[in-house]
């Protein structure tokens, strides 16, 4: 299976407390050169509030408890409280002691408890199961491996504690998630624990026997695998790839790619929207089409099961640009932006023909990226065009139109191909010229290649004009330079509000000159999408009655761009922001249900 490349192919730190008072007055005082000193250690003695390698686990050994005991004994605390501190470990230690080592190293008949059992289940994949997985399950006289992958794993439970933190949830709610859905759960899945706790109201109840992280996994692995197979098997689904990413199965790109319907690509589509996906409010987000193997899956099961639309803008425009389009909008009685635009690079830049050589065979552009062609790589091509013949030798001719298909460049002059300028790229894209003018040249391609493609986002989005003639409340997340807003006005519809965040200056400084130019509604700015918390959100919903239209789109070349290298997908610190889309959502959801 090949991994997807991106449309461009058209062409933690900690702070560390310090405390005087970092080693409890009872523990021996061990001093390693190994050992973080005192400056290192919060104010319960722990390194970032989990045990060191070496020093904690020592101190007890050292006082008389077996090393099995110890470790299971830190390993109980971070699970169940989230952070760790030596009195608590010490009291722990204490009535493992009083309830004898046996219970303590894992046999829970002592205390009245059965630990989960695992039956025997053809929906199981056994022959796959990694034993690592399942340290945690090891008999108690096991080597010291098991407790070298548990101080590994409060390490990865810290980074992805601190990435929830990040995201606006609360620290009780994360631990609460991390411990019921296992330190090596994906996030996608603590996010979702985190969701469906909120949703509910409360937070399921652990029982008093402390399962083993290996033990919680496999269980709940088997529960998974038992739910999909029991969803995907049999009737019209039956031969469907589960969307949850599990397998990072590739979710198939239609060709054409002309999404549900296009003008001139109308089709019958039979298009069912899950009952939980139904508006209001009405949801939708954008995507590279190409992104890495298994983002798809994962943003399609995280929006409800729904089933993306696959567009590429050349068949509308005169400029590709494959997108994905995630949405719960209807589809029928959908309407172009009149006039339509041009579909071909002499119908939208008619001069260029005068100079455009006949072993050129382009008529449509490429993906437009953030960043262009340098002069001096139009300098070679016409030195080396100069020097050929004509037409050139087929090897020239190679090279030149692979810089060309690369680059996006147009044919200005006698063997002069050039890049594309900012004002041409908002021709081609739907925005009005001169919308980022203002901005330094640098800072427009970047814009302008990051933003929404209007002509295709208008046609989407041209349903709603019959449904709010009087209006629409809109919260538009990583807003750009107003591709959603731009549409909208195209089309029509008025915007009563919108609630923007955008962290870019530039893209907002763009978007509040052209709404005080356009609009008489009110534009409510928001530069950093963590500070959206969900009692924000309902406050907001509470003000202006609840939101029509929540649009968002991918913030970040980890998805998308010429960065095919080093991304890596929703795994991101940046493409990470799309479960700030969801999670927004589901508070404006839950917010409006209140009303």
């Amino acid at each position: 299976m090949v991994d997807w490349v991106s449309d461009s192919d058209d062409s933690d730190k900690f702070e560390w407390g310090s405390d005087s008072e970092a080693e409890s007055s009872w523990a021996p005082k061990l001093r390693k050169l190994d050992v973080p000193g005192p400056s290192m250690l919060d104010s319960n003695g722990w390194v970032n509030g989990q045990a060191t390698s070496t020093s904690l686990v020592e101190v007890y050994v050292g006082m008389g408890f077996p090393k099995e005991m110890v470790m299971k004994g830190i390993k109980q605390i971070a699970n169940t409280k989230g952070h760790s501190n030596e009195n608590a470990l010490l009291e722990l230690l204490l009535t493992y002691k009083v309830l004898g080592e046996d219970a303590a190293l894992g046999n829970c008949s002592a205390s009245g408890c059965t630990p989960p059992s695992v039956e025997d289940d053809d929906d199981f994949d056994f022959e796959n199961w990694d034993v690592d997985d399942d340290a945690g399950a090891r008999e108690h006289n096991s080597d010291s491996s098991g407790d070298e992958d548990f101080l590994q794993e409060m390490s990865e439970k810290d980074m992805k504690l601190k990435t929830l933190l990040g995201m606006g949830f609360p620290e009780d709610e994360a631990n609460v998630a991390i411990t019921r859905c296992g330190v090596d759960a994906a996030l996608s899945l603590l996010i979702d624990s985190i969701s469906a706790s909120q949703y509910a109201g409360g937070h399921e109840v652990l029982n008093g026997c402390f399962y083993s992280a290996g033990e919680r996994r496999k269980e709940k692995l088997m529960e998974q695998t038992k739910n999909k197979m029991k969803r995907y098997r049999g009737g019209a689904q039956g031969n469907r790839a589960p969307l949850d990413g599990s397998h990072d199965e590739e979710m198939p790109i239609p060709k054409p790619m002309v999404g549900f319907n296009l003008p001139g690509y109308m089709r019958s589509v039979i298009r069912m929207i899950p009952e939980q996906a139904r508006g209001p409010p009405f949801f939708y987000y954008e995507n590279v089409a190409l992104a890495p193997k298994g983002a798809w899956p994962e943003i399609s099961r995280f929006l409800h099961d729904s089933q993306p639309e696959f567009v590429d803008s050349k068949h509308l425009c005169a400029a590709a640009r494959k997108r994905g389009y995630i949405h719960n909008l209807p589809i029928d009685n959908r309407s172009p932006l009149r006039p339509l635009p041009p579909k071909t690079i002499f119908e939208a830049f008619p001069h260029y023909k005068k100079w455009w050589p006949s072993w050129d065979p382009r008529r449509q552009l490429n993906c437009l990226q953030t960043c262009v062609g340098s002069a001096k790589l139009s300098d070679r091509i016409q030195r080396a065009l100069a020097r050929s013949d004509n037409p050139p030798a087929r090897s020239i001719q190679k090279y030149v139109m692979k810089e060309c298909r690369k680059w996006n460049l147009v044919w200005v002059g006698k063997n002069k191909a050039a890049p594309l300028e900012p004002q041409e790229y908002e021709d081609l894209l739907g925005y009005p010229r001169d919308h980022t003018r203002g901005l330094g040249r640098a800072e427009r391609y970047k814009a302008l290649g990051n933003a929404f493609q209007v002509d295709i986002v208008a046609y989407h989005l041209s349903v709603l004009r019959n449904m709010f003639p009087n209006g629409v409340n809109v919260l538009s997340l990583f807003s750009g330079i107003g591709g959603a807003e731009v549409a909208l006005h195209r089309l029509g519809i008025h915007m009563r509000t919108v609630v923007s965040v955008e962290i870019s200056e530039d893209s907002r400084r763009v978007l509040r000159g052209w709404w005080d130019q356009t609009q008489t509604g009110t534009l409510i700015e928001i530069a950093d999408v963590k500070s959206l918390s969900n009692d924000r959100i309902a406050s907001f919903v509470s003000t202006f009655g609840g939101f029509d239209l929540v649009i968002g789109g991918s913030p970040c070349n980890n998805l998308a761009g010429s960065n095919r290298h080093h991304r890596d997908g929703l795994k991101g610190d940046k493409s990470i922001l799309f479960y700030h889309y969801y999670r927004i959502l589901r508070a404006v959801k839950s917010s409006m249900a209140r009303l």
